[in-house]
């Protein structure tokens, strides 16, 4: 057997093991600071995004791309990135204003919000937090994608449950 195979396998299984061992660790953090499961969704997805980059990267390492032609690939790839970000400013006022929607806003999935606008309130539950969007559901089951740097902006009731 080709000592690239076990490598590659000895990665897969590295990745796996790192994954089942971050749950575990966001388990326990989740406990003991009483986080809510959904405020726990983010980090993790983030998490996973990073170590499955690095398991492609190191598997196409093992698979002989030279390092100073991954090294380019990598760095080109984040500067296009970067240089998208930069162009969007919304985009990157999107991903920063998640992080604070869930580091310390008081809207949890599942709650009934009302978004105050000056022309037309939005009514609905809170059906997810993404890194860009956060989407609502109202009570006709239309989902509205309301975007994250408007959702901190503007005055968020939080209506009592009946």
């Amino acid at each position: 057997m080709d000592i690239r195979v076990v490598e590659t396998i000895l990665a897969i299984a590295s990745f796996f093991i790192l994954r089942f061992a971050t749950i575990k660790f966001l388990s326990k953090i989740q406990n003991k600071y009483d986080y809510s499961k959904y405020r726990m969704r983010p980090i993790l997805k983030f998490i996973n995004l990073v170590a499955f980059i690095l398991l492609i990267t190191i598997i196409i390492a093992i698979w002989g791309v030279e390092q100073t032609k991954l090294l380019t690939f990598v760095t080109s790839v984040l500067a296009v990135i970067g240089i998208a970000l930069f162009a969007q400013w919304s985009i990157l006022s999107n991903i920063s204003s998640a992080l604070i929607i869930f580091i310390s806003h008081p809207v949890k999935l599942g709650e009934s919000v009302t978004i105050i606008d000056k022309e037309y309130d939005i009514t609905g539950r809170v059906s997810d937090i993404g890194l860009f969007y956060v989407i609502m559901k109202t009570e006709t089951d239309e989902k509205i994608m309301i975007p994250n740097n408007l959702f901190l902006q503007k005055a968020t009731k939080i209506n009592s449950e009946k």
